[in-house]
């Protein structure tokens, strides 16, 4: 099950009457080592505050929300490649950052009457934890990734074998004692990415090492159940640089999410009929929400893909939104429609899954879901 409690007070916060800006920055340098977002948000800052009424409660509020903005990026961490900054000063006071190892892909500014977080959730269901393996007969590197950085190391070292010029029985029993040496060294890799896979819930886990010896030796010391949890194995040197190995094992996640996706949305199609366990369709889609029906949401990671009839949303939002007129965004407002959407799912939904492959939804209507239940109301179509 996904944790949104990240989203926090965001989730929560209502519509006011002074602006709430959304902040999305990539933070990389360039090839200069220099970074550019300054300039993007500087001139967002100045062009938004010129069109707002001088000695209003609206200026006065962004101008104070400016001024923490500035602040904060003022003090980045250099490693920061990614930040999403929320803020509204006065009225309903909130000011929320987020620092990623990883870049948004561009910058953007949204000023609405309430947080948008589109850009947020997708980021980090693009970059799920995960878990890399790393090991050799005798030493092994367990890292655990976060959002593209490594946030727990575990080095394992035991003694190294070499081989003995022995003969005869004397050579068997010497062969014994390494195969059980390495096999106690595997068994001790195991125990540790066991422990670290159960305490902290990951999903998917990466395993490198030699072919032959080492990865048979993890297997056979691993459970069912964290089997199941690999989703691949590299041969690679373990003294591979850090960078090197976990950016292949990021790789190799990427192309497992993939072809996921692929399976995940082909199981939607195939369980979406009358009665079944899915639904596909924005209508659809939002009923099964806002009745907290919704096992996994799958939204297109272009917003634009998802396609709606506004009448349609017009005669949801009166069934399932019935008195929240002035705090429900019109059905003309796709981005916020979606993102009242994504925030409502995230109180009850496991998983809200982004699909990158524009083709995957597209007879859907860029969304769907899998269903924990059916309920009247709700069709398949």
């Amino acid at each position: 099950m996904r944790d949104f409690n990240f989203l926090g007070k965001l989730r929560d916060a209502q519509p006011g009457n002074v602006p709430f800006i959304s902040l999305y920055l990539n933070t990389s340098p360039n090839e200069t080592g220099k970074r550019e977002f300054s300039i993007f948000l500087k001139k967002q800052l100045k062009d938004h505050l010129a069109v707002i009424e001088l000695g209003s409660d609206k200026h006065t509020s962004f101008e104070k929300s400016q001024e923490r903005i500035l602040e904060f990026v003022d003090d980045l961490d250099p490693s920061t490649k990614g930040i999403a900054i929320f803020a509204r000063s006065g009225e309903g006071d909130i000011f929320k950052t987020f620092e990623f190892a990883v870049p948004f892909e561009e910058n953007h500014f949204y000023l609405f009457d309430r947080p948008y977080v589109f850009p947020l959730v997708r980021l980090i269901d693009q970059h799920p934890r995960f878990v890399v393996a790393a090991a050799d007969t005798n030493s092994a590197h367990i890292y655990m990734i976060g959002q593209a950085e490594i946030i727990n190391r575990a080095d394992i070292q035991n003694t190294k074998t070499n081989r003995s010029e022995v003969g005869g029985w004397s050579q068997m029993r010497y062969q014994r004692h390494i195969e059980n040496f390495h096999q106690q060294h595997a068994k001790e890799v195991v125990e540790e990415l066991e422990k670290l896979v159960r305490d902290h819930h990951i999903e998917r886990v990466v395993v490198i090492g030699d072919q032959a010896v080492i990865l048979p030796l993890l297997r056979e010391q691993m459970s069912k159940e964290l089997g199941e949890k690999v989703v691949d194995s590299l041969a690679l040197n373990v003294n591979t640089p850090e960078h090197e190995l976990v950016e292949a094992a990021r790789e190799a996640v990427a192309h497992h999410n993939a072809e996921a996706d692929k399976k995940a949305i082909e199981n939607l199609l195939e369980v979406n009929y009358d009665g079944g366990e899915g639904v596909t369709g924005f209508a659809d889609t939002f009923a099964a929400v806002w009745n907290g029906q919704v096992q996994e949401l799958y939204l297109s990671a272009d917003p634009s893909d998802v396609s709606y009839r506004t009448e349609d949303i017009k005669l949801l939002l009166k069934t399932y939104a019935p008195g929240s007129d002035t705090n429900f965004p019109e059905a003309r407002d796709n981005e916020l429609l979606i993102d009242e959407l994504i925030k409502q799912a995230s109180r009850s939904a496991d998983r809200i899954s982004f699909i990158e492959d524009p083709h995957l939804l597209k007879t859907a209507g860029g969304i769907g879901a899998l269903l924990r239940y059916q309920a009247k109301g709700v069709s398949s179509s």
